[in-house]
């Protein structure tokens, strides 16, 4: 009998949600890694904090607001102690220590304590009727008091105070807010802004007493006003505090933890103490906290990493965006908008529409933007800010949004229309207008709740409620009871890529004529769009039956080069794994000096480049080199390009794996083969990761049990770090899992969709399933491929040299075709 597994143990201090974001992100990576504890001093499961004041407005209950239910942690084996605080960390014993004096020992610590309502310390502040606003049961308490009692004073004119003052006049009462500046969300708003806000929400019947210093609060047995600097009073039967929130760390600080205006924290989310990790309200990064969600929720994403021991994922900060929750009030703000002697503003103010537009530019670049009754276009601007984009060639039109641009949409057009597939929509849950499109495609998605469900966008802060509407809308072309439309392969034809591949099987098509014949092509001979991708399709599905048809690619994969912009050409022979011997340098150099080749640059994948090579000249080129036992690095391919790799085990001395066998191994097996857009690999020695495989299309962290498999990485025009895949234990069955993946993936991937795209497509879990979870599946893929590399594997060099080249096709004439 097999001993048990012995888990570590995972406590967690706080059941909010960076704490328990944390710990779904690490059920997904590791779900069986852990024994997980967790506290929570409320009487509750997870709930969305920032939903409270629909709550309180009377528009939510608190059932509507639940994220994590009491079931939903015994289903994932999570012990939940509710109504339980922790008061010590005993990092001695490795013990927390709760209120009852039980002690519960951890090998991993967590703290997501969260923030404290600032409360005034004036006179009169623990008179009953005197709270904050911060969890359910002040919510209760000021629902309570409005059944009982008629007015109210809120305390502080941000964001949290207007939004309390908004829901307490639903609930019927007098609300006045006091505000100390004369500015309401100063720190979001400048002062046009504010004064807009200011006007809407009287016209609500809000009244406001700013510039105000509060003195005292009066009372005898429970509040009954409030006293000004100025010696005014206001009579009041509830008085909120909502001038902001403290991070709150005293536990960690009576654990000897460094702190300073909160818990400070790593790029990993560590404390000072290697076994203590925190995330959200309490921690300072980088001399920063934050107080939105959007932040704390990618801390989560990081520390999940890191628990997982997956180890390479970093949390460099947050750019945030602010836009009001009161119901009716189209309100956004973003980045720096503080007036400055290097920086440019471009204002648009309609009095008659209550529209007010404010961006502020700095070296050519968005750094701040205010809008008030035009709110559309903030997810645009926030994406050109947080990307750093030089707006100079759009600053004449640039306040007008996306859909007034030449280069990114139709006059009059909705903006939604305009923006981005990679436009964020959400910031809370870094969705992006793509990824809710597609959602609503492919699943049939018809309502806002439907699209929460499944993207969780608008499922936190609700301030983008609006603009997924309009997604939604725009998706289903206004009518919410039409099926969602299938966007074809390119203009020849209204069928999608999905349904010209099954269409292939199904009517076992063996040549492009035939597709097109049968699926009843607009024209004859298709188009640049069409035609390649026909032919991939054709050849991924008949290996050894169909003959692929040069004409249907690009310039680039018919001579095996890559043009450059003066028509000449690169040219990249193939080194395994990026390790090279004298020979072949010494080849490269012959070749080199003989064909005059300008430039030899060592590529980024580990191989050399020869730069500026005639057209005339290719043939010569690959003949001398393939004498020199080299072949084709493909570098023009929509296949394999790079195995990049490090010295491994062989030579550092961090090195766990042999990873340059490894990654000549993967080279060697996959080299040739075809897929639908190119595809790199990077295999890394240890954890840190010097070859970079958390960033490519497939890559292996070697770690002293054995190897974990990651892909759909990018870092070209798009950065994206990979998605853990599973950890193998043998080489062997990582280039079983990587080969049964690329298979896959060369399955069902559309043509030139890069394989993050696929997995975004199709879904991570979906294709772990069928990879990892079903090993019959994945023999079988594997099995596939290894059959098709019996007709791809040849070295294009040597197949042009020995058949030899028409003189016409390599003449030096002027090349017009698409590169």
């Amino acid at each position: 009998m097999l001993d048990k597994v012995i888990k570590q143990k995972l406590v967690v201090i706080g059941n909010g949600m960076a704490g328990i974001r944390t710990v779904e992100a690490l059920l997904e990576r590791a779900p069986d890694l852990y024994d997980i504890t967790v506290f929570g001093s409320e009487p509750y499961g997870n709930y969305n904090r920032i939903l409270l004041s629909p709550v309180l407005a009377g528009e939510k209950t608190v059932d509507d607001i639940m994220l994590n239910t009491v079931d939903w942690y015994e289903d994932n084996n999570v012990t939940l102690r509710k109504g339980e605080t922790v008061t010590m960390i005993d990092r001695r014993t490795c013990e927390v220590v709760t209120e009852t004096g039980a002690r519960v020992p951890y090998d991993r610590l967590l703290i997501a304590t969260g923030s404290n309502p600032i409360m005034l310390p004036l006179p009169g502040k623990d008179l009953p009727g005197v709270i904050g606003f911060r969890d359910i049961y002040d919510v209760d308490r000021m629902i309570k008091a409005s059944t009982d009692y008629r007015n109210a004073v809120v305390i502080g004119g941000g964001l949290l105070g207007l939004e309390a003052a908004n829901g307490l006049m639903k609930r019927g009462m007098n609300v006045t807010v006091v505000h100390l500046l004369d500015t309401l969300m100063e720190r979001q708003l400048d002062p046009v802004a504010g004064g807009l806000l200011r006007k809407s929400l009287e016209e609500r019947g809000m009244v406001f007493k700013m510039p105000a210093q509060t003195q005292a609060i009066l009372g005898e047995d429970r509040v009954t006003g409030v006293r000004f600097g100025d010696g005014t009073e206001l009579a009041a039967d509830l008085v909120v505090m909502a001038v902001g929130i403290r991070p709150n760390f005293e536990l960690a600080k009576k654990a000897g933890l460094h702190c300073e205006r909160g818990i400070v924290v790593s790029d990993t989310m560590q404390t000072y103490d290697g076994r203590i990790y925190a995330v959200g309200e309490c921690v300072q990064h980088r001399r920063q906290v934050y107080g939105l969600v959007a932040p704390l929720f990618e801390q989560a994403k990081v520390c999940a990493n890191h628990l997982a021991m997956k180890g390479f994922a970093t949390y460099d900060g947050s750019v945030t965006s602010t836009k009001l929750k009161v119901t009716g009030i189209d309100l956004f703000s973003a980045g720096d908008f503080s007036p400055g002697p290097d920086k440019e503003e471009i204002v648009l103010q309609d009095a008659n529409r209550g529209v007010y537009k404010r961006i502020i530019l700095k070296d050519k670049k968005i750094v701040g933007a205010v809008l008030y009754g035009d709110t559309i276009d903030g997810p645009w601007y926030f994406q050109h800010l947080r990307d750093g984009t030089d707006v100079s060639h759009m600053r004449e039109r640039l306040v007008f949004g996306a859909a007034n641009l030449g280069d990114g949409g139709v006059n009059g057009q909705n903006s939604v229309a305009a923006m981005s597939d990679e436009t964020e929509i959400c910031g809370c849950n870094g969705v992006c207008k793509g990824a809710i499109v597609k959602a609503i495609s492919e699943k049939k998605l018809f309502t806002l709740d439907d699209v929460r469900a499944h993207t969780k966008a608008s499922s936190s802060c609700g301030s983008c409620t609006g603009l997924v509407e309009q997604v939604l809308a725009f998706t289903l072309g206004g009518d919410y009871s039409a099926a969602p439309k299938v966007k074809p392969l390119c203009k020849c034809t209204d069928h999608s890529h999905d349904d010209v591949r099954r269409v292939i099987v199904e009517q076992q098509l063996k040549t492009i004529p035939a597709v097109m014949r049968f699926m009843e092509w607009k024209t004859l001979n298709g188009c640049h769009s069409c035609r390649p991708a026909l032919n991939y399709y054709l050849l991924a599905t008949w290996p050894g039956e169909y003959r692929d048809d040069q004409q249907s690619r690009f310039i680039n994969e018919r001579v095996h080069a890559n043009i450059q912009k003066d028509g000449t050409y690169s040219v990249v022979p193939r080194m395994w794994g990026g390790v090279t011997t004298p020979s072949e340098l010494r080849a490269i150099a012959d070749v080199a000096e003989k064909f005059n080749i300008p430039t030899v640059k060592v590529t980024g994948g580990q191989r050399i480049d020869l730069l500026g090579v005639k057209k005339e000249d290719l043939p010569a080129v690959w003949a001398d080199l393939n004498d020199a036992g080299m072949v084709s690095g493909h570098a023009y391919a929509k296949g394999l390009r790079t195995v990049k790799t490090c010295v491994g085990s062989e030579w550092c001395r961090f090195g766990t794996q042999d990873s340059t066998g490894l990654g000549i191994k993967l080279e060697k097996f996959m080299w040739g083969s075809w897929t639908p857009a190119k595809v790199k690999l990077g295999v890394s020695g240890c954890p840190r990761n010097c070859a970079e495989a958390t960033c490519k299309d497939v890559g292996v962290v070697c770690v002293d049990s054995g190897y974990e498999i990651h892909f759909a990485g990018a870092a070209g025009l798009h950065i994206k770090g990979t998605e853990f895949l599973t950890k193998v234990e043998t080489e062997d069955e990582a280039l079983e899992v990587i080969v049964a993946l690329t298979q896959l993936y060369r399955e069902e991937g559309w043509y030139l969709e890069r394989m993050y795209k696929w997995c975004d497509r199709v879904g991570l879990e979906q294709i772990r399933k069928r990879v990892v979870d079903d090993v019959k599946n994945r023999k079988a893929l594997f099995e596939r491929f290894a059959y098709s590399q019996q007709f791809s594997q040849s070295d294009p060099w040597a197949e042009r040299a020995s058949r030899g080249v028409d003189r016409n096709e390599f003449a030096p004439l002027a090349e017009l075709e698409l590169a």
